[in-house]
């Protein structure tokens, strides 16, 4: 009920603040100029806006794949060494079954070869998401100069690594109000645009064919831009598993 009221009296506030005033129709009629056909931006800034958010949830995507197929690679290695495979052949045999991912041609190349797989894992490792192959190499080498049991040491970085993926998906859930939040208090300026060109005050003739249009719209911009910035900062740093 709170919430309700409260986004009431928000529509309430922008629609009031969104009736222009006699001081700003004399700004608009003194700086106007004669529009043009050419002038389109608000395509433009659409287009931009979807190519944008389409960038940001395919890399996001592709970093969750990333990070799953790392799992299963360690999956698929504990389970080749169980089954009594040399270490060079389970982990080629385990990676000839992942999607293609960075760097998985060159480790499967360095185990074939025997040449240095932990140098191909770390080479690896510093694409986003693949950041648990660089534990992978360090369990590895580990268990090369040691002879210990490789099997159950990289079995147990496949559920360390699983259970720090359901850690980051938890947050990411807590997160998701706030993240809301933040674009939906973005999205406001464009709802009291289309409220005033609603009430017949053409918002866009003013900010994109007058010089103080362009000045506000440049600065409102920026800052609806940096808060974007920063709240997805914030977010990303409590993702971050410490």
């Amino acid at each position: 009920m709170t919430a309700a009221a409260t986004a009431l009296c928000v529509f309430a506030a922008v629609w009031i603040l969104s009736l222009p005033s006699p001081a700003t129709l004399r700004l608009t009629a003194v700086f106007r100029v004669p529009p043009t056909r050419s002038h389109r931006p608000a395509p433009a800034v659409i287009a931009w806006l979807r190519t944008t958010v389409g960038t940001l949830r395919n890399r996001h995507r592709n970093v969750a794949k990333r990070r799953a197929a790392v799992i299963e690679l360690c999956d698929g290695i504990a389970v080749e060494l169980a089954a009594g495979r040399p270490a060079a052949v389970a982990l080629a045999e385990a990676a000839k079954l992942l999607p293609a991912m960075p760097g998985l041609a060159a480790i499967i190349d360095a185990a074939q070869s025997a040449d240095d797989v932990p140098a191909a894992l770390i080479r690896a490792s510093t694409t986003e998401g693949c950041e648990g192959l660089r534990l992978l190499a360090g369990c590895w080498r580990i268990g090369m100069d040691r002879g210990s049991m490789l099997a159950s040491v990289i079995d147990g970085l496949a559920e360390a690594l699983r259970d720090e993926q359901s850690h980051r998906e938890e947050i990411a859930l807590q997160l998701a109000g706030p993240r809301a939040t933040a674009r939906l208090l973005a999205g406001l300026p464009v709802l009291g645009l289309g409220m005033a060109a609603a009430l017949g005050a053409r918002p866009l003739t003013f900010l994109f064919t007058t010089l103080p249009g362009v000045c506000c719209l440049s600065l409102g911009t920026t800052l609806d831009a940096v808060g974007l910035w920063w709240t997805a900062r914030l977010a990303k740093s409590a993702e971050q598993v410490r």
